[in-house]
């Protein structure tokens, strides 16, 4: 119960939560800008991040960052929470007497820096099941069924905000997969090999002795 006596303590302003946690958005954002010009030097590319993220709500756009680092977790590299959160502080505060007070204040501190850590860092993983090998996200959820032989989740520097295919093992055969929560193949289960590279195509097969090339892109077509 909030009481005159510990209201300064206990109170957690709305306002200023949503504020903070918009902010501490825009930075993390603004990191991964910087994380994806020193990977690639492309314009381009951050503009595709860029316009990825647009339109979202400061929701969407938290839960879009958080599966980009799922799959990206070099973009944690260099990444201080702390300066994070000291950023959107500043943003927020109107005086730097305010952001000081803010700052030294252990228990709203703790709070934020716990709040980002739950927004942003979902991991997934891989779990084993009657032998067989599946996926679950941050929550909980089965995003791969347990079905597979072996799964090689890609973590790989992708340059917008897309979902990647997982590389799976079924009946002694590779193919691709996505982790959507209907084990949808993007490459069927006909490769004797599967490996990643660091530009696009991301995915090269080998069949015997011939190697292809898969193309994963959204209207491209699976070789």
């Amino acid at each position: 119960m909030i009481t005159p006596d510990n209201f300064e303590s206990q109170y957690s302003d709305p306002i200023e939560q949503r504020q903070i946690s918009k902010f501490v958005c825009d930075e993390i954002s603004r990191q991964i800008h910087r994380y994806i010009k020193g990977m690639s030097g492309s314009h381009r590319t951050m503009e595709k991040f860029e316009d990825s993220l647009r339109n979202l709500t400061v929701p969407e756009k938290e839960r879009a960052i958080a599966a980009y680092i799922d799959l990206n977790r070099h973009a944690l590299d260099g990444l201080d929470m702390k300066m994070v959160l000291v950023r959107a502080m500043a943003n927020y505060c109107d005086t730097f007497a305010y952001m000081m007070q803010m700052i030294k204040d252990k228990r709203k501190w703790l709070m934020y820096l716990k709040a980002i850590r739950d927004t942003y860092f979902r991991f997934h993983e891989v779990f084993e099941e009657n032998g067989k090998y599946g996926i679950r996200d941050h929550d909980g959820r089965v995003t791969v069924s347990p079905s597979y032989e072996f799964l090689r989740t890609p973590y790989i520097y992708v340059d917008d905000i897309r979902q990647t295919p997982v590389i799976a093992q079924k009946d002694g055969k590779m193919g691709l997969i996505l982790a959507d929560g209907h084990d949808t193949v993007v490459a069927p289960f006909r490769y004797d090999d599967i490996s990643l590279r660091d530009e696009e195509p991301y995915f090269v097969a080998r069949i015997g002795d011939r190697t292809v090339y898969l193309d994963t892109a959204p209207k491209g077509r699976n070789q």
